[in-house]
């Protein structure tokens, strides 16, 4: 992104405020999606703001598009430059959202395959060496489970997040929830809290800290998920959204309540939730046969022939 010029610097004031609510790798994204962005316009001689229109996101994406670019780069893409379209709305510089026009690609909908539950119950209860890491990532593994934490949920958790049986965590949007914390994952983290005062730097607030006493990053979350996974005999990758789908599943298995785990996802739109948790056939009959009046005729409704 050109490091002068008022069309970066608007975007730079964006990105600051940006980075108060968003994790470190949305930030990373938006701003090589937003670096994009300012090339083209500096290829199409444009020098303000007021002259970002429909009409040149069109031919924006399309250029993207052409270059190469799958659909969900192109709709994270467009996603950025949403949000900066509403910071440029709030700050006078823009009359409407001009990308709020463009329409997102449509996604492909590939879903991580949950684990099977007896085989992710066999994994947990699996013992380890009692280590302070050891007993910190049973930690992590237990609340990404019970709770269907993101990761970024659970990196961004602070020691008064928690509550007993519950957890409060920051969601996507900034939409604060609170999801309930099953007893095995409260056993793992008392056992963690009773050992992370000797690993945490005075004066830290995060649930989860490093062996160098801060707070753990995404990508040593992954590594230590992955690491425990092959450890423990686990043939198959083991990383946070595949334990967030395996929570999804085996809880919509076991109620069927859609509403339910939607609301424990934080998901703003039912449509998410039933492709996240990838609600087949068998499960849709079973509920229409169970519920709808009509679903099956009675001996008593036949007519003679």
């Amino acid at each position: 992104m050109p490091e002068h010029g008022p069309l970066a610097d608007e975007v730079e004031v964006f990105l600051e405020g940006l980075s108060r609510t968003a994790s470190p790798a949305t930030l990373d994204a938006y701003r090589r999606d937003l670096a994009n962005l300012l090339a083209f316009m500096d290829e199409q001689a444009i020098t303000a703001w007021q002259q970002l229109d429909a009409a040149l996101m069109r031919r924006f994406l399309g250029g993207e598009r052409a270059r190469g670019l799958g659909p969900r780069s192109l709709a994270r893409r467009r996603s950025a430059c949403s949000k900066l379209a509403e910071h440029l709305l709030a700050a006078g510089h823009l009359d409407h959202n001009p990308v709020a026009l463009v329409r997102s690609p449509r996604l492909p909908r590939h879903l991580p395959r949950p684990v099977d539950v007896d085989r992710l119950t066999s994994f947990l209860d699996t013992p380890h060496d009692g280590s302070p890491l050891a007993i910190r990532d049973q930690a992590m593994l237990e609340l990404f489970y019970s709770s269907g934490l993101r990761l970024a949920e659970l990196a961004g958790l602070d020691l008064d997040d928690l509550h007993g049986e519950r957890v409060r965590v920051l969601g996507k949007g900034s939409k604060p929830r609170q999801t309930p914390v099953g007893s095995r994952a409260r056993q793992a983290l008392e056992a963690w809290l009773q050992i992370r005062m000797n690993m945490a730097v005075p004066g830290e607030s995060a649930l989860f800290v490093s062996q160098r006493g801060g707070r753990l990053g995404h990508r040593a979350i992954q590594q230590r998920l992955a690491l425990v996974a092959r450890h423990r005999g686990l043939d198959e990758h083991l990383h946070p959204h595949r334990l967030r789908h395996s929570f999804a599943s085996h809880l919509l298995e076991s109620s069927q309540d859609l509403r339910a785990v939607q609301e424990l996802l934080g998901h703003a739109n039912l449509s998410t939730t039933q492709v996240y948790t990838h609600l087949d056939w068998q499960h849709l009959a079973a509920s229409y046969d169970a519920a709808h009046p009509r679903a099956r005729r009675r001996p008593s409704d036949e007519t003679p022939t």
